[in-house]
């Protein structure tokens, strides 16, 4: 556990205008899966747009290890069926937690980030400081299918007994 630098929170909030993989809709859960690490939500029955809000919690050992978001549609008597995927850029996260930032008012944006071709994000996501944590809200377009958008939420928690994540002597630079 010493190599542990801290957790990920990873809410995965809501589906937006998923693709139908049945006849008239889809029963979709998400996987996120990050090195050996592989987690996923509950199912929600018959809904192209459904609303999850599961929190799902990582143990980051390497912040350089991609988080992979996956969105399947359950079957009972198949495999089931791949609904798209997103891959979750965490750098921009981390680096705001690596400022050291404290006591800043509620609301603040630490970092506005764009979408582009080395992100998956479909609209701007903003890093924002609330209660004296920093959170990032983002709406990730699925790749390798028509349509489809996942909303997460990231928030890190430090670990007792070890060193603050935004110590500079815990992890390597990008």
């Amino acid at each position: 556990m010493e190599d542990l630098l801290g957790l990920l929170r990873i809410r995965v909030k809501r589906g937006i205008n998923l693709v139908v993989r049945d006849t008239v809709s889809s029963d979709p859960y998400v996987v996120i899966t990050m090195g050996h690490q592989k987690l996923k939500t509950g199912v929600v029955k018959n809904n192209c747009n459904p609303v999850w809000n599961d929190v799902l919690t990582l143990s980051i050992k390497d912040v350089h290890t991609p988080i992979l978001l996956t969105v399947y549609d359950k079957d009972t008597f198949t495999e089931d069926d791949k609904m798209g995927d997103a891959t979750i850029d965490m750098k921009p996260y981390i680096d705001c937690m690596r400022m050291g930032l404290e006591n800043l008012p509620n609301g603040t944006k630490v970092e506005r980030v764009q979408p582009n071709r080395n992100n998956c994000l479909s609209d701007e996501s903003c890093v924002i400081w609330n209660d004296g944590k920093m959170f990032q809200d983002m709406c990730l377009r699925l790749r390798n299918v028509k349509q489809g958008e996942v909303e997460v939420q990231l928030e890190w928690v430090d670990l007792p007994g070890h060193k603050a994540f935004h110590s500079k002597s815990v992890y390597a630079p990008y």
